[in-house]
């Protein structure tokens, strides 16, 4: 999941939006009262904190996985199932 939950620091509203727009000097206007927020890292109020600190860490997780992703080996193609194997012995019975 990379989208974090914002609440809006005048009427209290909570929506989302994602991870990597939250950084350091976005700004986003919230959904049900119009108002403008300004995320920054430094900011002093709490759910500005809370969705920056959201953010980090929905970030952070994500690159874990991607890089764990990229580290695995590659995985061999499946077998084919058994439906699929009886229609190619039919098709070979057949010529």
């Amino acid at each position: 999941m990379s989208s974090v939950q914002i609440q809006c620091t005048r009427c209290k509203s909570v929506f989302r939006d994602l991870a990597g727009r939250l950084q350091d000097g976005y700004s986003r206007q919230c959904p049900s009262c119009e108002v403008v927020l300004f995320f920054a890292e430094d900011s002093q109020h709490p759910f500005i904190k809370r969705a920056m600190r959201s953010a980090r860490q929905v970030r952070k997780e994500l690159r874990e996985a991607e890089a764990a992703r990229l580290l695995a080996p590659p995985q061999t193609q499946a077998a084919p199932s058994r439906s699929f194997e009886s229609r190619t012995r039919s098709a070979a019975r057949s010529d």
